[in-house]
């Protein structure tokens, strides 16, 4: 793990996505005061909606990818903005941070927000479960859109409704702002496909936490297979499933992945 990679991604987000009153427009001042290249505020989009003030919080920075000398890290947030007439407004996105590796600290590269689509005109049923499902699968603004989008395949939201039976979900990312490609390769995500979610917290308990219990990572694991992923992968490489359904690398050892064919 490589904290300080997440820490420049995370102080990026919040430079450009928070301001006080009266000074969005200050955001590349803000950003050139990090050490970093002013022009990817105009990167941010949806990070940067109109309003005279902002308060921003950091619900995970996840890898999407992560190399000897490159990065992704997810930046899942939500926003509060005052607009001119003093109402507040609530939102968020996420962002994928891309970094490369440089002296004194790692840089800043790219900004990729999320761009989850318009809603649905009628969800379907699995995706209005999901949505109505409260503190058993939480999701943030960016996933949230995504299931309201319709672009979601069932099977995902019928895996986190029957995981949810059992435990509290914290989901960090399912479709929009997640790499097109499975980072540092040439092959295609199944999330931007809508075929795949990321779970951060499980029952309140960080994945990431050392101090998480090993066997409540692993039931999660084994019961995203039972339910359907022929792609599960997280902190721990788990033994028996099919061939290759289990897997665990550096980029997944702070979420638990859950990939679907269809």
């Amino acid at each position: 793990m490589q904290p300080e990679v997440k820490a420049r991604a995370v102080e990026l987000v919040r430079a450009i996505g928070a301001w006080p009153s009266g000074e969005r427009d200050a955001a590349m001042a803000r950003v050139g005061a990090l050490g970093l290249e002013p022009a990817l505020v105009d990167q941010a989009g949806p990070l940067r909606p109109g309003g005279t003030e902002a308060a921003l919080e950091v619900v995970d920075a996840q890898y999407g990818g992560i190399l000897a000398d490159a990065a992704s890290v997810l930046v899942v947030c939500r926003q509060w903005v005052r607009r001119a007439d003093g109402t507040v407004v609530a939102g968020g996105t996420t962002v994928d941070v891309r970094l490369s590796r440089a002296h004194p600290r790692w840089t800043v590269t790219a900004l990729h927000p999320a761009a989850p689509g318009a809603p649905a005109a009628a969800p379907g049923e699995a995706a209005r479960r999901v949505l109505a499902a409260g503190p058993a699968i939480e999701l943030p603004p960016a996933a949230a859109a995504d299931v309201r989008s319709g672009e979601v395949h069932t099977s995902v939201l019928e895996a986190l409704l029957e995981l949810a039976r059992k435990h509290r979900l914290a989901v960090s990312v399912v479709r929009s702002g997640h790499p097109l490609k499975v980072f540092g390769t040439d092959r295609p995500s199944d999330h931007p496909r809508g075929r795949a979610v990321d779970v951060w917290r499980i029952d309140g308990h960080a994945v990431v936490d050392p101090a998480t219990p090993r066997q409540l990572v692993e039931s999660v694991m084994r019961a995203a297979a039972a339910a359907g992923s022929y792609n599960v992968g997280g902190p721990l490489l788990l033994s028996g499933g099919t061939a290759g359904q289990f897997f665990s690398d550096a980029t997944h050892r702070d979420h638990v992945h859950m990939g679907f064919r269809t």
